[in-house]
C-alpha cells in the first residue's frame, strides 16, 4: 500500500474509473484535485457529491494551477499520453499512474487479470460466474466498466478479484500485479494510439511484468504473438488450444474440452455442450477453465457453467429473428479481428453493418471472408469510404447515414435465412458515446421493426 495520507493527488479525467479512484484516494486521506474538460453540469450527481465531501473539483480545462504542488496524477485511460498536461507533468518529474495500479495498491484478494484484443470482457464475465457458482466471493472489475478502485474493500482476503485490463490502463502501471495473468490473443487494435504492432504488444506484455515465481501466466497457444510471449513470464505458464494438445494446459481433442493440469487428464465436457458460439469463444471458455482450475475450482462447476452462460450484451448478441432472419448486436467489435471471428460464427448468408472511427485497422485482411460470408455491406461512419475501397467490389454495398437507415436498408433487402450482423471493426465515437450506446441504439431499431413502414436506403 502506497502511503498517500496528506499528499496532493491530480485525477485526470472525471468519467467512471477517474470518479471512483478519487473516491478511494480520498478516504485513504490523499489531497484529491479531480480535473476534466467537461463542466461539472455534465459530469452527474457522483461529481458533485465528491465535491461536497471536500474533493477539489476544476471543470472546463486541465489548468497548470492542478499540478502545483501535485506528488502525482492519476489519468484516466481514454486521456492520450500526448495531452500537454501530461508533458508537464513529466517534466517535473511527477508519477503519471492509472486507475487500476492505484486501486491495486489496497486489494486484498488474489488478482486474476485477463488482457488480450478481443474476447476480454466475455472472458473475464466468464471467470467471476464460475468463481460465484463455486461460492466464491468474487467480484469482476476494471475496463469491464466496474471500476478495480470500487472493488479493493468488498472483497476480502479469501476471494478473488477478475479484471479486465485494457492497453490503455497498462500503459502506466508500475507495480500492479496479478497472481494468475491472461493475455488471449494480441491482433491489430488501437495503433492509432499505440503507433505500431510492437509497441502495442509490449504494452499487452507488461500485465506480466511484476509477476513472482509463485504466479501463474495463462497463454493462448494458438496465438503466436501471445505463444512468444512465454520468455516475458517469471512464474508457471500454461498454455491452452482449440487446435492442438498442449501437454500441462487445456485444449481440445476429439471435440471435447480437456484438462491436463491436475495430476491425471481429465475430460470436461463437448465442446458442443458450451453455451457461447463461435470457435474464438470456445478458445475464451478454455482460459476461464484454466483460470478456475489454477485457482482451485472443481472442473465439475466449470463444466456447468460452461454450459449455462450463453454470452453478454453487445458480443454477438441475438436481438430477435424476424420473418425469418436473425439480427445479431455485435457492437463490442470495435477492430478487425473481431468482426473476422463474427463472421466465422455464422453460417447464415450476413448482411454486414459496419463502419465508425477507425483505429488505423488493415480492412483488406477481411477481404476473403467478406466475398465468401457477406451478400450485402452496409457502410456507416467517418471509415466507410475506406471500407468501401476495402471491400466495395466485392459484394453489393450501401452506403448509409446512419444506424437506423443501415436498419432498415437491411430488412428490405433480408430473405428468411439470413443474417442482419452489426459487427462495426470500428471505434463508435463518430457517432456514439460509446460502443454499448451503439448496440442500445441497433437493438431499439430492430425492436420497432415490424412497426414501421420499410424504408429504403437513399444516401448515396
Amino acid at each position: 500500500m502506497r502511503q498517500v495520507v496528506g499528499r496532493k493527488v491530480v485525477v485526470l479525467g472525471l468519467a467512471r474509473s477517474g470518479l471512483a479512484v478519487a473516491r478511494l484516494l480520498h478516504q485513504e486521506g490523499a489531497r484529491v484535485l479531480g480535473s476534466d474538460l467537461k463542466p461539472m453540469e455534465a459530469l452527474g450527481q457522483e461529481a458533485r457529491d465528491l465535491r461536497d465531501l471536500g474533493v477539489e473539483i476544476e471543470t472546463g480545462e486541465h489548468s497548470d494551477r492542478a499540478l502545483a504542488g501535485a506528488d502525482f496524477v492519476v489519468v484516466s485511460p481514454g486521456i492520450p499520453g500526448d495531452v500537454p498536461i501530461l508533458a508537464k507533468a513529466r517534466r517535473a518529474g511527477m508519477p503519471v499512474y492509472s486507475e487500476l495500479e492505484v486501486a491495486s495498491w489496497w486489494v486484498r484478494a488474489p488478482l486474476v487479470a485477463v488482457t488480450g484484443s478481443n474476447g476480454k470482457t466475455t472472458t473475464t464475465t466468464l471467470m467471476g460466474r464460475i468463481f460465484q457458482r463455486a461460492g466464491w466471493r468474487c467480484q469482476v472489475a476494471g475496463n469491464i466498466g466496474f471500476p478495480l478502485s470500487a472493488s479493493v474493500r468488498s472483497v476480502p482476503k479469501g476471494g478473488v478479484i477478475v479484471v479486465e485490463t485494457s492497453s490503455f490502463q497498462l500503459e502506466r502501471i508500475e507495480t500492479f500485479r496479478p497472481q494468475v495473468g491472461v493475455i488471449l490473443n494480441i491482433t491489430p487494435d488501437h495503433l492509432d494510439r499505440h503507433g505500431s504492432m510492437e509497441a502495442y504488444v509490449k504494452t499487452k506484455a507488461r500485465l506480466l511484468m511484476n509477476q513472482k515465481a509463485s504466479d501463474t501466466t495463462i497463454l493462448n497457444w494458438d496465438d503466436p504473438r501471445t505463444a512468444a510471449l512465454e520468455a516475458e513470464s517469471p512464474g508457471r505458464v500454461v498454455p491452452y488450444s482449440i487446435q492442438q494438445e498442449v501437454g500441462g494446459g487445456v485444449f481440445v481433442r476429439g471435440g471435447r474440452v480437456i484438462s491436463q493440469l491436475g495430476e491425471t487428464e481429465e475430460i470436461i465436457l463437448e465442446a458442443k455442450e458450451v453455451g457461447i458460439p463461435g470457435p474464438h469463444n470456445l478458445s475464451n471458455s478454455l482460459a476461464a477453465v484454466a483460470t478456475a482450475q489454477i485457482m482451485g475450482v472443481n472442473l465439475s462447476v466449470c463444466a456447468e457453467e460452461l454450459a449455462d452462460f450463453k454470452g453478454i450484451e453487445h458480443r454477438l448478441e441475438l436481438v430477435r429473428v424476424l420473418e425469418g432472419v436473425k439480427y445479431v448486436n455485435d457492437s463490442k467489435a470495435t477492430n478487425v479481428d473481431a468482426v473476422k471471428q463474427a463472421l466465422l460464427t455464422f453460417t447464415e448468408p450476413i448482411l454486414l453493418i459496419a463502419g465508425g472511427r477507425d483505429k488505423n485497422g488493415d480492412f483488406q485482411q477481411l477481404q476473403a471472408l467478406i466475398r465468401r460470408r457477406v451478400r450485402i455491406l452496409l457502410l456507416l461512419g467517418e471509415a466507410r469510404g475506406k471500407m468501401r475501397a476495402a471491400w466495395g467490389d466485392l459484394v453489393d454495398t450501401i452506403l448509409v447515414k446512419d444506424l437506423e437507415e443501415a436498419v432498415h436498408a437491411a430488412r428490405s433487402r433480408a430473405a428468411p435465412g439470413d443474417c442482419v450482423l452489426l459487427s462495426p471493426a470500428c471505434a463508435s465515437f463518430d457517432m456514439f458515446r460509446d460502443f454499448e450506446h451503439r448496440g442500445q441504439v441497433f437493438k431499439e431499431v430492430v425492436q420497432r421493426l415490424g412497426q414501421q413502414k420499410i424504408r429504403g436506403s437513399s444516401c448515396p
